[in-house]
């Protein structure tokens, strides 16, 4: 089974070259499913439903997600259920709205998708949030039997909590992806175990910004000045990260991880 995993869609330019080079990514590779994280896709924070719609009219199946996925007030109802493939961080506190994992139906079984946060992310910090290794047993000991295979996207700032949940699920889940940075790391691999690792699978969206966003904005606000508000960079040249994995559905376990940055 070939699974294809998008990094962060950042915004307009991210959901346009979801539209322009999904395609080609579908005619290169042949994925058997594709995933996305989806906390950035409308104006950088959170998803709407009509630009869930959108993306999954483009060929996503299922979407990921990290601390913004609550920004659009309109996609909870999705989050609730459990038809809907959009995930929320599985480790938020008891009555955040959403389910702490979805199933997604595939050609070769049920994938159960879980997405997780680091401890620390940003100015989310002082958040109260469960552990996220604690929270993935329960999953996994309630779950995991139901699967054919286990997708797990840890969301997160430290590369070695990044690092540590890999490990720590090695052998158990097919694969554990990370993101929030928007910058693709270089330690795609095969754990030990059979499980595939990335650390960070970088974004969709403009390549001369600052993660997405107009540097000028991210420069002011650097040197102290004023406070200007997050703009979306939209002009050329492009990014669009990805991941190739190939996972084998008699063991849930994956054999090839394949990282996929493109310059359009």
């Amino acid at each position: 089974m070939k699974l294809l995993y998008i990094g962060d869609v950042m915004g307009r330019p991210g959901r346009e070259l979801v539209a322009t080079h999904l395609p080609q990514l579908r005619d290169r590779f042949s994925p058997d499913i594709v995933l996305a994280q989806a906390e950035n896709v409308t104006h950088g924070k959170g998803m709407s439903v009509a630009h869930y719609h959108e993306l999954r009219g483009c060929g996503i199946d299922g979407f990921m997600s990290g601390n913004h996925i609550f920004e659009a007030a309109d996609l909870i109802p999705l989050l609730k259920d459990p038809n809907s493939p959009v995930t929320r961080p599985a480790n938020y506190p008891e009555g955040t709205p959403g389910m702490q994992y979805k199933y997604l139906d595939t050609a070769c079984g049920k994938l159960l998708l879980v997405s997780l946060m680091g401890q620390i992310v940003g100015k989310d910090a002082d958040k109260p949030i469960d552990n996220p290794l604690h929270v993935i047993d329960e999953i996994l000991a309630a779950h995991h039997a139901e699967a054919v295979a286990t997708i797990v996207n840890f969301h997160g700032d430290y590369s070695s909590e990044k690092v540590v949940i890999g490990q720590y699920l090695d052998g158990r889940v097919a694969a554990v992806i990370g993101d929030h940075w928007h910058v693709p790391t270089a330690d795609a691999r095969i754990l030990p175990q059979g499980t595939a690792h990335m650390s960070d699978v970088g974004m969709v969206g403009t390549l001369n910004s600052s993660l997405g966003v107009a540097s000028d904005v991210i420069i002011k606000r650097w040197r102290g000045e004023r406070q200007g508000r997050n703009e979306l960079a939209h002009d050329s040249p492009f990014q669009f990260c990805a991941a190739l994995i190939e996972i084998n559905p008699d063991t849930g376990l994956s054999e090839s991880i394949t990282p996929i940055v493109d310059y359009l």
